[in-house]
């Protein structure tokens, strides 16, 4: 059943916990992601919105002497029930002047955008092999967590046709397919350009992480400091300092 959640910022979203609710990786990469004035800004499957959302609130907080207007965001949603509570959700906000939801396919982002359309590509990617690893019942969670739609492939490959000239991608993954993503970015002409570690807590092994790459760019990869997210059962004072600016 659809419910109609408050966010801490203020903003409203609609989400449907029997097909996918946002996790703390949508807010940890809107938090890693940097974005400027004026910068038109994609999400590859969006889901229910929530990133464009966190990261138009974001962007409220921008400053610029300069004359660029308001950040421009797209959300890329293949399944049809998550863009439509992704439009209630941005016109529960009325926010349509800045954001848009659009229904495709990330495989064929060539038959949506011209190349080089996007300053910035954000995209929190299914983590999850079909092959060998266990599936949740409900379809649309199905679709969210496990490639079958969409690979790290299809995802690299979209992010490099979209983005202008020195554009920037942003992706939060598991630490597991490290080498699959620099692979698969190499492929497309992305390179990591700066990394940060995501911990449970302090002595467990990192679950995700965060990764920033730029299109053709000079190979120098920045390892930021790790990040911690629980002491115990509560946030650690670093993980919600780390959010407070989109959450």
């Amino acid at each position: 059943m659809t419910r109609l959640d408050l966010l801490p910022n203020g903003y409203k979203i609609f989400q449907n916990p029997a097909a996918f609710c946002f996790g703390a990786d949508a807010r940890l990469l809107c938090a890693f992601s940097k974005i400027k004035k004026g910068q038109s800004v994609i999400d590859l499957g969006t889901g229910n919105g929530i990133i464009p959302l966190l990261l138009h609130k974001k962007s409220l907080a921008l400053r610029s002497s300069h004359a660029a207007g308001p950040c421009r965001f797209t959300g890329l949603e293949i399944q049809e029930a998550a863009v439509r509570l992704a439009k209630k959700s941005v016109a529960a906000n009325a926010l349509e002047a800045d954001v848009e939801i659009i229904r495709g396919d990330i495989r064929h982002v060539d038959d949506l955008f011209q190349p080089q359309s996007f300053d910035v590509v954000v995209c929190n990617p299914p983590y999850m092999k079909v092959q060998g690893s266990t599936q949740n019942d409900s379809e649309a969670k199905r679709i969210a967590r496990h490639e079958i739609l969409c690979g790290l492939k299809d995802v690299a490959a979209a992010a490099s046709y979209l983005l202008k000239s020195n554009g920037t991608f942003f992706m939060v993954h598991r630490p597991y397919r490290l080498q699959e993503i620099f692979s698969a970015f190499e492929k497309v002409g992305l390179v990591a350009r700066r990394a940060r570690f995501v911990f449970p807590a302090a002595d467990k092994a990192p679950e995700m992480i965060l990764i920033e790459a730029k299109k053709n760019y000079k190979k120098d990869l920045k390892i930021e400091a790790p990040l911690v997210m629980y002491q115990g059962r509560e946030y650690t004072k670093e993980f919600l300092e780390y959010i407070k600016g989109v959450y």
